[in-house]
């Protein structure tokens, strides 16, 4: 929890915002103050959000970078950031496709089932510029994935059926009022905490 109070929640951009819908600029300046508080407030908004991971461009900022925290399926809990992700490109012997249900902060409310590998291998930097690989199976190889198709422009909205996209947009304007209210009363609950 103390990672979460040394940051502050920010609005989390909602699909059809153009930031979202762009690869976001690397990150070129490592070691920052300025970097340091962005990825504390990724932290805090993604604690408020109830998300398992949250992408820069997720809270209005045009940077390659996510932070993650979550406890996948084995019961294991992943926490950490990465700077400017590459997937690696995974043979097909060394993964298998699974279909899943999958949600998005940027899409309050509805989930929808996208087929993803069940493994991931991330290279980029830390907030310090350090070399990083962050490898992945299962829950946290989709997180890995989805984190990092937001830092090149794309939600999993985009990886469904037309039919399937606009069913999900339909759910959304019908639950993002509560979806928002539940992140309203987290984000004051962590404000009487710090």
């Amino acid at each position: 929890m103390s990672e979460v109070l040394r940051g502050t929640p920010r609005r989390i951009t909602v699909v059809g915002e153009e930031v979202l819908a762009r690869r976001c600029r690397e990150v070129t300046e490592f070691g920052s103050a300025e970097l340091d508080q962005l990825i504390d407030d990724m932290v805090a908004t993604n604690w408020v959000a109830e998300g398992a991971a949250i992408a820069a461009n997720q809270v209005g900022v045009d940077l390659q970078l996510f932070v993650w925290d979550m406890t996948d399926e084995r019961g294991t809990h992943h926490r950490g950031h990465i700077c400017n992700p590459v997937l690696d490109d995974l043979a097909a012997d060394q993964r298998t496709l699974l279909e899943e249900p999958e949600g998005c902060l940027s899409v309050p409310g509805p989930y929808r089932t996208v087929a993803r590998p069940d493994r991931a291998v991330v290279r980029g930097q830390d907030k310090n510029g350090e070399p990083l690989v962050v490898e992945g199976t299962g829950y946290f190889a989709r997180c890995l994935h989805h984190e990092t198709d937001h830092l090149y422009g794309r939600l999993y909205l985009d990886r469904l059926t037309t039919r399937e996209r606009k069913s999900a947009l339909r759910e959304m304007t019908v639950s993002q009022d509560e979806v928002f209210a539940r992140r309203a009363a987290r984000s004051s609950s962590l404000a009487s905490s710090s």
